[in-house]
């Protein structure tokens, strides 16, 4: 079944997920210091700069299966082994390793990329 997803900020989406294009997630536009929210409850087990393109990246653990990426954010408010609630701040949002303010969010199920546009709500 798997968490019940939120939308993680509320800017609008710019990019599409395709995976012909190598996107594995959608980006949404926002401000810098617009905040990010966790799609769902969860445990951070990353949070740093280290993987090439991704900025400034939270990665949260839904369950056995499911995990979302939140990156570009200009600041960090969570620390690896914390466990967030549902729509709780983790982030804010900024341009690190992109070219605009935006937030690029992924949701991966066992470990490959899943368009989010399937699981978070209409709006």
């Amino acid at each position: 079944k798997g968490p019940v997803w939120s939308w993680p900020s509320d800017g609008r989406v710019v990019s599409e997920f395709s995976e012909a294009r190598g996107n594995n997630g959608i980006d949404i536009v926002g401000i810098k210091g617009s905040p990010v929210v966790a799609a769902a409850a969860g445990k951070i087990v990353y949070a740093g700069a280290g993987l090439r393109g991704y900025g400034l990246l939270l990665i949260l653990k839904h369950d056995e299966h499911f995990l979302s990426a939140y990156a570009h954010n200009s600041l960090l408010v969570v620390n690896e082994g914390d466990l967030v609630r549902a729509k709780q701040l983790i982030a804010h949002m900024g341009s690190t390793g992109a070219e605009v303010d935006k937030l690029h969010f992924e949701i991966r199920l066992d470990g490959k990329p899943v368009d989010p546009s399937l699981y978070l709500p209409a709006r």
